[in-house]
């Protein structure tokens, strides 16, 4: 086999805004693998700011990677086990090597257009009125599932726009999620999460930053409302990690991010061993292209998790690999109908 990389610049419609500030563009990396009789391709998406192998040496090791294409998986997976997005993209590109079709890594009635995926309707931070106008388009187009980044604009406004949506909406009407992206301290974070809980917020992801175990352990236990650990995960590799983190922590949720924990087979135990201890999930895609939301949207379909997943779609960028990924009524859809364009890819 012989492999090699691409990377490719994403570029948003309009600015998004992060906790780490507003994007304009996107960096992803594509992974391809040759056998000689097919290809195989995956997206390594290392997300500058949050991803744990957002090191100078990143593309070294994307290097070292396709030269050592030949190695086991079991190898592989072992050397690769501290950089998460390159073993992410690794995964995919050999599963699609694998697949009879490129592009269709886990089959299923969701490959086959017959059934879909609930999801929630992302509003990105911003002023009061740009997140009400995104508000008022994912309401339009059929979303029963509304998550809000909050910690960018005065708090005070954010707690207005919640009080809107409930004076419209009742819980039973429309989920929200709210993502707080570490915005709080440790001092103030109970006190913000009984203000949002009066507004019927189904839960909120990362109240305080990570590594503050004690500190979230606390909030989970004396929380009005569910708490999710998102970045929380980021960078614990070993099976002892992962359990000590839930076993002193006990969140109510976790959320995994492939491309950040790991990959599929992370991801994975991750679910084991929240299953084990009583603690829901969900999946969550990291702004990838439509390759490896394509890989993630039907990685996450054979769970059959029925709650709303946070699988964005490729709407958000100006040059993304077209696919046939689409929304309707706040699910996400295979159309079968639909092609995928490569052209941007050099295979």
């Amino acid at each position: 086999m012989k492999a090699h990389f691409q990377k490719y610049v994403l570029e948003f419609k309009q600015p998004a805004g992060t906790s780490r500030g507003i994007l304009k563009t996107k960096n992803t990396w594509f992974l391809i693998i040759d056998n000689g009789d097919k290809q195989g391709v995956g997206e390594v998406n290392m997300f500058s700011g949050l991803s744990i192998d957002d090191r100078p040496e990143f593309e070294k090791q994307l290097q070292w990677t396709c030269d050592h294409i030949n190695l086991s998986p079991v190898e592989m997976m072992e050397a690769l086990k501290k950089w998460p997005s390159i073993l992410f993209g690794y995964e995919m590109a050999m599963r699609s090597l694998q697949s009879s079709d490129p592009f269709t890594l886990f089959p299923s009635m969701f490959t086959e257009g017959q059934d879909a995926i609930s999801i929630n309707g992302l509003v990105w931070m911003g002023n009061q009125d740009f997140m009400m106008q995104q508000l008022e388009e994912k309401l339009t187009a059929g979303f029963d599932c509304i998550k809000m980044k909050i910690g960018a604009i005065d708090f005070e406004a954010e707690m207005s726009l919640l009080k809107l949506i409930r004076s419209r909406f009742r819980e039973s009407e429309i989920t929200i999620r709210v993502d707080a992206n570490g915005a709080f301290t440790p001092q103030n974070a109970l006190g913000k999460l009984e203000e949002i809980a009066k507004y019927d917020v189904h839960s909120i992801e990362q109240p305080i930053k990570q590594g503050q175990w004690g500190d979230m352990a606390r909030l989970c236990e004396q929380t009005p409302l569910d708490i999710a650990l998102d970045e929380e995960l980021i960078g614990l590799y070993n099976i002892e990690e992962k359990i000590a983190c839930l076993d002193v922590i006990k969140p109510q949720y976790i959320i995994l991010k492939p491309a950040l924990v790991g990959g599929f087979q992370s991801s994975r135990e991750w679910i084991n061993l929240a299953t084990e201890r009583n603690i829901d999930w969900w999946i969550t895609s990291a702004l990838e292209s439509n390759i490896g939301l394509n890989a993630i949207a039907q990685f996450t379909y054979t769970l059959g998790n029925k709650m709303p997943q946070g699988l964005g779609t490729g709407s958000l960028y100006t040059n993304n690999i077209e696919a046939p990924l689409e929304i309707k009524n706040g699910q996400l859809w295979c159309n079968t109908s639909g092609n995928w364009d490569t052209n941007k890819l050099k295979f």
